[in-house]
């Protein structure tokens, strides 16, 4: 038997299993041998996951970069409607040029300024339009002014579709029909190199020309009325139709609304009152931004004489019967309240009706009727004929002024209602302030025999009725007759006496149009109703406001003329020769 050695010794074998065992516990994997493969997972799923978002969920957006870095859009900015007079005549032009947004402002460019910024090497210019005011000065008010948008504008509802650095409408019709003017702007879209130069025309959008407009101003009478006023410094002019039709609108002092849509190029003539912007804004003491003929509340003085004696009429106070002995002056304890004519001359009037009441004036009369009928029932016909409330013209910035009652001077002034207040109240002085567009109002109701209109300026819209049956025919027939008595000899309002016109057209009706036998055949008398006032305000040392409302012929009005002159003297001596001016303008056509 043969003896087998020992082939793998004990520490072999020992070795071996030991050996088995070292190898299967190194096989387990370490933090570190995990770290690099789930690195590299992470990031794949990370780099699929961007890619995905890329080229998948973003990739509109992203091709559309791509193709704007290659393309470049120009606005064409739409030209602004013109504005027409009642004649067809254009009161706004659009000439070409351009515009440039400079400290995010827009800035508007004649072609020759363009043309040398181009040559110079600038870029990002605008086609555009420049807007041009042709009547300069004398439709400033009305017509209004461009100018870029403000952020206060911006956040409006009214011009939530607008953007920064846009053009609009600041004030007058320019504002007021924003909407109908502005147009749609047009685009031009071009290919570019990564220098961003144009290398080739893509496509182009033409922009659509804003609406044009006309309104019921009359250019030769805004014109007319525009000069007769050179003299004053401050005042305002309403001339209407007897149905609420604007004919002309003016505000003193006036400004030339170039200034705001030109001023770098821009060269104003001499004799303007206002050479510069700066020149406008910085007159604080005339403000000349200011809408004095819807935006000024004046006491209108003796021309509320005509609402109050319709006071007294309507509500059967008084009629044609009634009388008040002018005595020069009334006594109230320690106060005295005088007529003019016994204060300036040492005359009187003697008995006095509603007719010579309003003929001569007479403030004695006007004392004794106010407190006849009483502040409440003066106040509440006030109301009717549109005091104290806008009475709606389409142009902002009109005011609403103050009507008296026994209630409002308890709540502001904190006093009571006294005999004097009411005395002063009939002669339209005190508490009482209105606008001249408000005293053109109440004028017109007398003249189309008892309808307050709404005002306004855009033609071939129907007149709108604010209120009627204010004057029965009665009440008409004392008021238009003591008025046609104030134009004429005997009555204040001496630049309107007799007034005649060189007009053979005029047809004679030997009651509204008179023939002039000591003339020749072609002169016509034009008969006129008008009131005139002297209204006092501030210290004794200023001079008061000159007032005349009128409307002619008498019997069958055409046409309501409203001038204010703002601390000039006596309304027959100054306000009434503008308005003499205006009518023999209307009347020799």
């Amino acid at each position: 038997m043969t003896k087998t050695g020992v082939a793998f010794p004990d520490y072999i074998l020992k070795d071996s299993s030991r050996r088995k065992e070292y190898d299967y516990e190194g096989k387990k994997p370490s933090s570190r041998d995990l770290l690099l493969p789930l690195s590299f997972l992470v990031l794949f799923v990370v780099l699929s996951s961007r890619l995905f978002l890329l080229q998948v969920i973003k990739g509109y957006y992203y091709r559309y970069l791509s193709d704007s870095n290659r393309t470049k859009t120009v606005v064409i900015h739409a030209p602004r409607g013109i504005i027409f007079d009642r004649f067809g005549t254009p009161l706004v032009f659009n000439v070409p040029g351009f515009r440039e947004i400079i400290n995010n402002k827009t800035v508007l460019l004649t072609q020759t300024e363009a043309l040398s910024k181009i040559a110079a090497g600038k870029k990002g210019l605008e086609v555009d339009s420049l807007r041009q005011y042709p009547y300069k000065e004398s439709f400033s008010h009305v017509v209004g002014y461009i100018g870029q948008i403000s952020k206060e504008e911006l956040a409006s509802p009214e011009y939530s579709s607008y953007k920064g650095g846009d053009i609009i409408g600041k004030s007058g019709l320019e504002q007021e029909y924003q909407a109908l003017l502005k147009g749609t702007d047009g685009k031009q879209l071009y290919e570019v190199n990564a220098k961003g130069e144009l290398i080739r025309k893509l496509g182009q959008e033409d922009p659509i020309s804003g609406k044009n407009i006309q309104v019921t101003l009359d250019a030769k009478l805004q014109n007319a009325a525009y000069e007769a006023t050179k003299d004053i410094t401050r005042g305002a002019i309403i001339v209407s139709t007897p149905k609420g039709e604007i004919l002309a609108f003016l505000s003193r002092p006036s400004f030339d609304p170039n200034l705001f849509t030109m001023e770098s190029s821009y060269r104003i003539s001499t004799g303007s009152s206002y050479l510069t912007l700066s020149d406008i804004l910085l007159d604080s003491k005339n403000q000349p931004l200011l809408n004095r003929a819807i935006a000024g509340v004046y006491p209108p003085g003796s021309t509320f004489k005509l609402v109050v004696a319709a006071s007294g009429l309507e509500n059967k106070i008084i009629d044609q019967n009634y009388e008040i002995e002018d005595t020069g002056v009334l006594n109230v304890g320690a106060f005295s309240f005088s007529n003019w004519y016994y204060t300036g001359y040492g005359g009187k009037d003697g008995n006095v009706n509603v007719v010579k009441g309003i003929k001569r004036s007479n403030d004695i009369f006007f004392y004794k009727l106010a407190e006849k009928i009483g502040v409440d029932k003066i106040s509440n016909t006030a109301f009717k004929f549109g005091l104290d409330k806008k009475l709606g013209i389409d142009l902002k910035g009109e005011e609403s002024g103050t009507v008296p009652t026994r209630n409002w001077k308890q709540s502001v002034i904190g006093e009571q209602w006294y005999l004097g207040d009411t005395y002063h109240y009939g002669i339209g002085q005190g508490y009482l302030l209105t606008t001249p567009l408000q005293v053109n109002g109440w004028t017109q109701a007398i003249a189309n025999e008892g309808s307050l209109y709404v005002p306004h300026l855009l033609k071939n819209q129907k007149s709108k009725i604010k209120n009627q049956n204010l004057l029965d025919q009665h009440s008409t027939d004392l008021i238009r007759q003591g008025m046609i008595e104030a134009c004429q000899p005997g009555g204040v309002a001496w630049p309107l006496f007799e007034f005649r016109i060189k007009n053979s057209e005029l047809r004679i009706d030997n009651k509204n149009i008179l023939p002039v036998a000591s003339a020749s055949a072609d002169y016509r008398r034009v008969v006129i109703a008008c009131k005139t006032g002297t209204a006092e305000h501030g210290g004794i040392s200023t001079k008061p406001h000159a007032w005349i409302t009128l409307f002619a012929p008498a019997y069958n009005p055409e046409i309501v003329v409203t001038v204010l002159a703002e601390e000039s003297g006596e309304g027959s001596n100054i306000a009434a020769p503008i308005a003499k001016k205006i009518l023999e303008e209307w009347f020799s056509r």
